[in-house]
């Protein structure tokens, strides 16, 4: 739903109130600042960066820039919150080549997550290269050119996460893993989990990204400090490759150009498919994303399945006991090591038991009666967990993830029968303002609560005037200004990401968007049993309305056929089926045919280079694509949906 933006007076960024200055004074009075072991250990072992810190595509498309952080220097300003300050500061002033020990490195903010490289006898193994290929390609060239060029011999990727995997086109080939050469490896149900995360839901967590990461706003002391998780998300190319060796069991080793690598499974944790491992060689325990210097979500706010606390808190356990007797080095895919047996050890117990507490005090006060709202502002921390830097919100909070843990259990009803079955936004907001006198008078009143700094209450009460009438222009003014107050004031990354992003909607409506499809690299890596899956998300009910359609599918690559099925308005599809009776049959490699389909050919190209051939009724397909839905990327958020875009 189009509206104006903002008069330019109104759109412009506002300092911090006054009410905003007193809650960063009680932050730094909270909390020891003086406390510099994470600088030391973040810089220990530098070896070299890049100068600018820029990483560009071949065409000159900036992917990557962490020279726009460069105002990250002295005390937090009142726009930030002094603790999401210093991790800014600790994500973004520490970029380079680093030395965890001899034979063991990290590329640390080229991208939001580490890569790492441990020298074999020929080569780099390389852990998780990134979300793009100009991220990863730029890593391996500084640590080829610092340490001596080895050619990649084998990539281990840890989770199901892009950040992890989609930079992979950028150290080794499509044709160097399928011939063998360079194995890929990754934990059972990789391939499932990480493109049902990015691609079934994708346009919706895109989406949500966007908001989450910061994307959309400009890096300032106003605007985006950090995403918490690492200094800057890449925004390059990339790609996908099914993984040539699964680890299924803990206890699975594996032996890789002399490196022995001992495998521990963490499914259903942080991501659905994981491990961490542990590297006898250097008495080394990599934690992959389990443990990081922050507290991590338990539900994301960029959209994904709930994840499993108690299970989250019980591997660590298991990880302490299987490796901490041996280990004398801990590190992970985001964020700094810690050396030493003792603090590794200690560090490991205390991000344990964060979560664990967080789970179990949820549950405690579930049983007594309380909602997720009540129980996410009765739930804080104890001092001996609290006070860590490394425990603190700059990625998930307490206050969602007690949320998350209450949903996991008891789903979104709280058992109260008047929100079983609510209003949706617009038709609710609609109601409140009427009962409430109408939008003048929600804002006049409105206003005297953001005088008094009760900023909660304005976003909440404004929430209803936007969604009733964006073209309010004081109450749409007033609650940007609202949610930059509290984006202002937020520890956590994603929660200022998502109110300053929201204010900038607000302030100058939507940018401008396209379609959604996956990227050309996740395609082309993507089975074919997973794109038939994007089909049947996308599939339009209504177009496919008493469609009766059956297409046999021959894989010129594939060595099978499917029958792809439209009854009832549902698609289905079933490899090698017998006794099937198909009504048009498409002789067709797997990578045209999903380029066919996304729209990237069409099907007379495909017939005119022989690349396509057709049996059977072939009128049967000329409206193939009209059945698909088209996903808009850039929906709004803060303001209405438009209804007729179902």
């Amino acid at each position: 739903m189009a509206y104006s933006p903002l008069p330019a007076d109104l759109a412009q960024p506002k300092p911090a109130t006054e009410h905003t200055k007193q809650a960063q004074a009680r932050v730094r009075g909270e909390l020891n600042f003086a406390n510099r072991q994470s600088f030391d250990d973040a810089q220990r072992g530098f070896i070299a960066s890049i100068n600018p810190i820029t990483i560009k595509r071949p065409d000159g498309h900036t992917t990557f820039d962490l020279e726009q952080l460069s105002f990250l220097d002295g005390e937090a300003p009142d726009t930030v919150n002094p603790s999401l300050w210093r991790q800014a500061q600790l994500n973004a002033q520490h970029h380079g080549l680093y030395e965890v020990c001899d034979g063991l490195y990290q590329v640390r903010s080229f991208d939001i997550a580490n890569m790492t490289l441990i020298r074999g006898e020929q080569g780099w193994i390389i852990i998780d290269p990134l979300t793009s290929s100009e991220s990863s390609a730029a890593a391996l060239a500084l640590a080829n050119e610092q340490l001596g060029e080895r050619p990649v011999v084998a990539v281990l990727i840890t989770h199901s996460h892009a950040d992890h995997f989609g930079g992979i086109l950028g150290v080794v080939s499509h044709q160097q893993v399928s011939s063998g050469e360079v194995p890929v490896i990754a934990p059972m149900d990789f391939v499932d989990e990480s493109l049902n995360e990015n691609v079934l839901a994708g346009n919706a967590m895109g989406r949500r990204a966007t908001y989450m990461y910061g994307n959309l706003l400009k890096p300032s002391p106003t605007g985006f400090v950090t995403t918490g998780l690492g200094a800057s998300l890449s925004l390059g190319t990339t790609g996908f490759i099914v993984p040539s060796d699964t680890i299924c069991e803990t206890g699975e080793t594996r032996t890789i150009d002399g490196i022995e690598i001992e495998f521990q499974m963490t499914m259903g944790t942080e991501a659905p498919a994981e491990f961490v491992f542990y590297l006898p060689q250097f008495k080394a325990l990599c934690m992959s994303e389990i443990t990081s210097h922050h507290l991590h979500n338990v539900y994301t706010p960029r959209g994904a399945q709930v994840r499993d606390a108690l299970a989250w808190s019980a591997q660590i356990n298991e990880s302490i006991e299987r490796f901490g007797h041996r280990l004398d080095i801990q590190f992970a895919s985001h964020h700094w090591p810690i050396w030493g047996r003792q603090r590794a050890v200690e560090y490991l117990e205390k991000q344990r038991d964060l979560y664990k507490y967080i789970h179990d005090q949820t549950l405690r006060l579930a049983n007594k009666g309380f909602n997720k709202e009540e129980i996410a502002e009765r739930v804080s921390l104890p001092p001996s967990l609290g006070q860590e830097f490394y425990n603190r919100d700059y990625y998930g909070t307490v206050h969602h993830n007690t949320r998350a843990v209450y949903v996991k259990y008891l789903g979104f009803f709280d058992g109260n029968p008047a929100t079983l079955y609510p209003l949706p936004p617009t038709e609710s907001a609609t109601r409140y303002l009427d009962y409430m006198g109408g939008a003048d008078a929600v804002v006049a009143k409105a206003q005297h609560s953001f005088t008094a700094g009760d900023y909660r209450w304005v976003a909440e009460v404004l929430n209803h005037v936007v969604m009733a009438d964006p073209e309010h222009i004081e109450g749409r003014a007033l609650l940007a200004d609202t949610l930059e107050q509290l984006g202002y004031q937020s520890e956590s990354a994603p929660w200022r990401n998502f109110y300053l992003c929201g204010a900038l909607e607000l302030r100058e409506g939507l940018p401008e968007s396209r379609a959604f499809n996956a990227s050309g690299g996740i395609a082309a890596g993507m089975p074919i049993e997973n794109f038939f899956q994007v089909l049947a998300v996308r599939l339009l009910p209504e177009a496919a309305l008493n469609l009766d359609l059956s297409i046999e599918l021959v894989f010129t690559d594939l060595n099978c056929r499917y029958l792809l099925s439209i009854r009832n308005s549902v698609l289905n599809y079933f490899k090698d089926p017998k006794n099937s009776a198909p009504q048009v049959s498409l002789t067709i490699a797997s990578l045209d045919f999903k380029n066919l389909l996304m729209g990237a050919t069409d099907a007379a190209a495909l017939m005119e280079k022989q690349q396509m051939a057709i049996e059977g009724d072939a009128t049967r397909l000329l409206s193939l694509r009209e059945l698909f839905d088209q996903f808009v990327r850039r929906y709004p958020l803060v303001t209405p949906r438009d209804q007729a875009m179902v």
